[in-house]
């Protein structure tokens, strides 16, 4: 009820505007997502070039999501949010831009959007000297209804008032947040097409913190934190491992034109295999790919293949087709890719019986020239957490390596 009123409100103004200037769409934009009774800002770089072609990048600190889909009719834009199946449809007024975020692939999932010229995602008016966010911080997120905690860590740098850096969890980081540390109290955000993601804390006297985590239309955490520089998270290889009574992994899956494909057809003989499970609509799934599509093209021919394991948003084997066809051509990736299921994660571990259960995505599954299992990979840690994700690429190249030489 709350985004109709919103929405009716931004019709009047345009409705009741002076008839607009041309604007220029060119420049820095903040964008503005109003959800939860909050707004959740990030930044946008709009470019219109000469023959009205439009492009544009959202922007969380060193990353940058291309868009290279935009469509422009009359006084709207539509901007499809790269490769996800999510569109924000906007009016141009006098210097705003105003509208709707839309998930297209879950039922009523729309939020207002603002847009307005800007460098800075949080302004500040203050003078307060602010305190010292910086460093590893031992974070526990608190689920409200079910009190259902989970551990993380917080990796925080700060220039002042400008803080940036993560939070790695055992099932994947929270990619690239920036924000801003005003007094005793710090904001952090961060938008990838996907996740719209908003952290408030506040320093307490005995110097934890304590904060709210949004996220989109409705998930709301609180958390609290210490600062620890020895803090850690289980290691990503413990998490998920093979059931008793099996032995291996086993599947059989449609590729996308249909035919079934098994870790026992000829072309996964005698290699290495990395099987990937993964979906679309996953931004550390997203980070992954980007990793192994790389990787992949530097090592395919030393004798190893990967298998990515789609789990979509919705059980349609041509909407999901669609989806990871779109991610193959976004990032030029030449690994193969089978259609596995839903990104329900209980019905995502039935298709994978042998495993304890599917904990996230992605997971990696890693397994030798002789079809033995070698290791199971839970979470990622991208480019976002910084030296964890070095180390991560320093190690798996290092298992890599003994792998293929055997």
């Amino acid at each position: 009820m709350k985004n109709f009123y919103l929405l009716s409100i931004l019709i009047l103004i345009f409705a009741c505007s002076p008839e607009k200037e041309k604007i220029d769409l060119s420049g820095k934009w903040i964008g503005e997502i109003s959800m939860q009774g909050k707004t959740m800002p990030f930044e946008m770089q709009i470019q219109e070039e000469k023959n009205g072609n439009i492009k544009a990048g959202i922007i969380n600190g060193e990353e940058e999501i291309i868009l290279d889909e935009i469509e422009k009719k009359n006084d709207s834009l539509q901007i499809p949010l790269h490769i996800f199946d999510i569109t924000i449809d906007v009016k141009i007024g006098n210097n705003v831009l105003a509208g709707t975020y839309t998930k297209h692939y879950e039922e009523d999932y729309v939020l207002p959007i603002t847009f307005h010229k800007g460098d800075t995602r949080f302004k500040s008016d203050s003078d307060e000297e602010p305190a010292d966010f910086s460093g590893k911080w031992e974070v526990t997120f608190i689920e409200p209804k079910e009190q259902d905690t989970t551990e993380a860590v917080g990796i925080f740098e700060q220039n002042g008032k400008d803080i940036k850096g993560t939070f790695l969890t055992p099932l994947g980081d929270y990619r690239y947040l920036v924000g801003i540390a005003e007094g005793n109290q710090m904001k952090l955000s961060t938008f990838d097409g996907n996740h719209a993601f908003l952290f408030e804390a506040e320093l307490q006297n005995d110097k934890s913190l304590k904060g709210d985590f949004y996220s989109g239309k409705e998930w709301y955490e609180s958390w609290t934190a210490f600062k620890n520089e020895n803090a850690e998270l289980p290691h990503p290889d413990s998490l998920t491992y093979l059931k008793k009574g099996y032995d291996n992994i086993y599947f059989s899956f449609p590729n996308l034109e249909g035919e079934k494909v098994s870790l026992k057809d000829e072309k996964y003989q005698d290699k290495v295999v990395i099987v990937q499970i993964f979906g679309t609509w996953c931004p550390n799934c997203m980070d992954e790919t980007k990793f192994l599509t790389q990787w992949y093209d530097e090592n395919k021919d030393r004798g190893v293949e990967i298998i990515g394991l789609a789990y979509e948003a919705k059980d349609d084997f041509e909407y999901a087709k669609s989806r990871v066809e779109k991610m193959i051509n976004k990032y030029d990736v030449n690994y193969d890719f089978l259609i596995a299921g839903t990104n329900d994660k209980e019905e995502a571990s039935k298709t994978l019986p042998m495993l304890n259960r599917v904990i996230s995505f992605p997971t990696m599954i890693i397994i030798d020239k002789n079809g033995e299992l070698v290791t199971i990979h839970t979470g990622f840690s991208g480019p976002g957490t910084g030296k964890y994700y070095d180390e991560f690429v320093q190690d798996f190249n290092t298992k890599m390596d003994s792998l293929l030489t055997k």
